[in-house]
């Protein structure tokens, strides 16, 4: 244990409780294989794996750790156009309708000639959400733009697929569609956020060398494992939101069919979207999801929908953009670590939830540009072969929490990260309040609570998980976790004698028992400061019969867990005995954080955390009358592994 925390011993607990008001929803918009060891089995693997144990880092002096001055050109054109939407027609007969925005004079003429192209496959209906009006200042510099509904939303006709083997397709058809445009030179760059970073994702690794860039903003890695399933929970936050808002822009007319001459074009595409809707994908995926039947384990449907099982197949230089609370957290930074090694990749990480991060909110600060003059540099680099130094790009760049800044550095986790074991100590005559001490256990502590399934309505979970939506509705409950404490065993450190800087995933490793047939396990990481007030850092989710892990898959930072990965397949489901205790080995999404001097670092652990997880029906019922019993005994030490780094590292 790294002695430079002696005073993590003995800690008491202060706690702010904060009322929450009725929430209110709105509408907006790796693979497995081998063995499954058993759960208590945190040995780091050897050989040739996945699980870097971090003790050979990156020379920080061998690459650039500067961000350059914003990069900026002239404009080559004063105006864009819009050409009439048209429908493409892909091999099965099926139509995407397609927005193609070009350069133009100063009378609003298109620049007849042939240009790099930027395109954008969106599931948003580019008519309304505004994916049609392309980005003009990249258009104004000699950019082509295309915009393509994909299958079954936005004006194009068919049924949704959500990232499935029939959008792959179509993926491959579009990019052999541009290259063979009059307005297309042949050199495609991939641009967008979410929705479209993803897709992005999913044209570099059609291996068409056409494809020369990736400008990837909050996308998806593990369709599973990111956001779907998390933990082997149903997410009942963003997942309702994002269903409903896809399909509902897929019912709203678009003139494509008059431009094309199609008076009936837009009721048999909507009646083709409502099939599609009701018998092909959303309502028995869903539903199917809810009852509990084959989607809620991590099957092919969910690995083909996931780009990180593709990920070596993408050579297009990429730059990844994430949030440190985005509903995609989780897989950013291993987008960046699958792609460092074969190509060109830089990961920017900022302060964001999903919308903020959209836009790259707050840029520029801290010598950190905006993200359209990175774009820029990026597409002009390498779709235009000018020399603007976006290879040389920080290799990571995050923003700390706590020290209020960003601050670069030579790979993900930070090279000079190692992982450090926190135990949760139960306490005496306090059944459901401890302490956080850098020792074992030595004698025997147990804490109880009871398995609600609706606690985390009031945290800043619930925030990251509806986009950021509950946040702007309830602002208060998105700063603190006080209140979902109050249903949580929750242990906390004494003030921290100095800074303690936080990079990387983070596990809990949580002895636990449980009344009922199943439980949830939740582990929150909070910082606490002289209010009282639990500002949350990061979370986990974990359902105790799928807790076990694959240690070849999982990362080991010297020699300790710090991010377990779980099949999630019904072979891997243990059984979970009343009253016997397990171990469960809760994947903590990473963060960067620092937690200042006088401070205290605060864990709780409870049994749900709803929106980000609901459990299927069937497993709902095996856990819903139950009470949950948190170990801290020599023999089952419940303690969390985190990353740190020096905090000479972030100067």
């Amino acid at each position: 244990m790294n002695t430079s925390y002696p005073h993590l011993r003995h800690g008491h607990w202060l706690i702010a409780a904060l009322l929450c008001a009725s929430l209110q929803l709105t509408g907006c918009g790796g693979g497995g294989g081998g063995s499954t060891p058993a759960a208590g089995n945190d040995t780091t693997p050897t050989g040739n794996t996945t699980t870097d144990d971090n003790d050979t880092p990156t020379d920080p002096k061998s690459v650039n750790l500067d961000w350059q001055a914003p990069y900026t050109r002239a404009e080559d054109y004063p105006n864009t156009v819009n050409l009439p939407q048209q429908l493409i027609t892909m091999r099965d007969g099926i139509r995407l309708a397609a927005t193609v925005t070009l350069p133009a004079d100063e009378n609003g003429n298109a620049i007849h000639g042939q240009f790099p192209v930027i395109a954008t496959f969106t599931g948003y209906n580019q008519f309304y959400s505004g994916a049609a009006f392309a980005d003009p200042a990249l258009v104004k510099r000699g950019y082509a733009y295309i915009n393509v509904d994909l299958r079954g939303t936005g004006a194009s006709e068919g049924s949704w697929q959500a990232f499935g083997q029939k959008d792959h397709d179509d993926i491959g058809e579009l990019l052999d569609y541009i290259k063979s445009q009059p307005w297309s030179n042949g050199t495609i760059g991939m641009n967008g956020a979410s929705y479209m970073a993803i897709t992005g994702l999913l044209a570099g690794a059609q291996e068409d060398p056409a494809v020369k860039a990736i400008f990837a903003i909050v996308p998806m890695g593990d369709a599973y494992r990111d956001i779907v399933f998390s933990g082997g929970q149903v997410n009942a936050g963003f997942i309702p939101l994002w269903v409903t808002l896809v399909t509902g822009l897929g019912i709203i007319p678009t003139p494509v069919g008059l431009d094309n001459g199609e008076p009936g074009y837009t009721v048999s595409t909507l009646l083709q979207h409502l099939q599609g809707a009701l018998l092909d994908f959303q309502v028995p995926v869903i539903a199917g999801s809810l009852i509990g039947d084959e989607h809620k384990y991590n099957t092919e449907f969910w690995r083909i929908r996931s780009p990180l099982e593709k990920i070596d197949k993408i050579s297009a230089p990429t730059f990844v953009v994430g949030g440190l609370n985005d509903i995609f957290q989780r897989g950013e930074p291993l987008i960046y670590e699958g792609l460092k090694d074969h190509t060109t990749a830089k990961l920017l990480i900022g302060p964001w939830q999903h919308l903020d991060g959209s836009s790259g909110a707050g840029l520029p600060a801290d010598g950190v540009p905006d993200l359209a003059s990175i774009r820029l540099a990026w597409f002009d680099h390498y779709l235009k072969g000018m020399d603007t130094d976006a290879e040389n790009f920080p290799p990571v760049t995050q923003y700390y929490t706590g020290a209020e800044r960003y601050v670069t550095a030579a790979d993900w986790p930070h090279p000079d990260a190692r992982a450090e074991t926190f135990y949760l100590h139960g306490r005496f005559g306090q059944p459901l309040f401890g302490n956080i001490s850098d020792q074992a256990p030595s004698d025997n502590h147990q804490t109880h609570l009871l398995q609600t399934p609706v606690n985390g309505l009031c945290s800043a979970s619930a925030s990251q998980w509806t986009a950021g939506i509950l946040g702007m509705i309830l602002p208060p409950c998105a700063a603190q976790d006080n209140v979902a404490n109050l249903l949580e065993a929750v242990y906390t450190s004494e003030p921290l004698a100095e800074d303690m800087v936080i990079n990387g995933p983070i596990t809990g490793q949580i002895w636990a028992s449980t009344t009922a047939l199943d439980t949830n396990v939740t582990v929150r990481v909070s910082v606490v400061g002289e209010n009282g007030i639990a500002r949350p850092l990061t979370h986990g989710i974990q359902m105790a019969s799928m807790s076990a892990f694959q240690a070849d898959k999982s990362r080991f930072m010297n020699g300790k867990l710090v991010q377990p990965w779980h099949p999630f397949t019904e072979a891997s489901k243990r059984p979970i005995t009343p009253l016997e205790p397990f171990r469960a080995d809760v994947e903590v999404f990473p963060t960067s954080a620092v937690i200042k001097a006088g401070e205290k670092l605060r864990i709780s652990v409870g049994a749900s955390d709803l929106p980000h997880g609901l459990s299927p029906i069937t497993d709902l019922l095996t856990s819903l009358l139950g009470a949950l019993t948190i170990y801290s005994t020599p023999a089952m030490p419940s303690r969390v592994n985190i990353p740190l780094v020096p905090a000479s590292a972030l100067q």
